[in-house]
């Protein structure tokens, strides 16, 4: 009979935070994807919103629009910069996962491989047992057989 492996908690253990390191990448490779994605919309609004203020000084405007236009397109800006802050710290959360996913696949193969070890150990064992019993058979098969024939002489 094969005994269990006594790791095997410890096996189960590292399969659940593999499989929570994975879900986390995907979650902070979202969030980066979100993140990136509103850093484009904010500059294609800077850029129309440009636009459109170029046109309106050709087309002449008053001093209070102007200061309106200036002031949304610094506040743009700012909103860009605070944006790529995000993007930037987003990144780094996506490296931290990777690193986490990666220590965690490594953790989880180390197991599994002392895993399957015991499971190839336990099967030696086993056979080594089987192999020990059909030759007993065969000792004790042979014994009686050669003793019939001692009988019969």
């Amino acid at each position: 009979m094969t005994k269990p492996f006594s790791l095997q908690p410890l096996v189960h253990l590292a399969q659940q935070k593999n499989n929570a390191a994975t879900r986390k990448l995907g979650q902070l490779n979202q969030q980066h994807q979100s993140a990136q994605e509103k850093m484009n919309a904010l500059q294609q609004y800077r850029k129309d919103y440009q636009a459109k203020f170029q046109e309106s000084i050709k087309l002449g405007m008053e001093p209070a629009d102007l200061r309106n236009f200036q002031d949304f397109i610094n506040r743009l800006d700012q909103a860009i910069r605070q944006q790529k802050t995000a993007i930037e710290q987003s990144e780094n959360s996506v490296q931290t996962g990777r690193h986490e996913l990666r220590d965690a696949t490594r953790k989880m193969k180390s197991f599994d491989t002392l895993a399957q070890r015991h499971i190839e150990s336990e099967r030696k064992l086993e056979a080594k047992s089987e192999q020990r019993i059909q030759d007993e058979q065969s000792g004790r098969f042979a014994s009686l057989h050669s003793a019939e024939k001692q009988n019969e002489k």
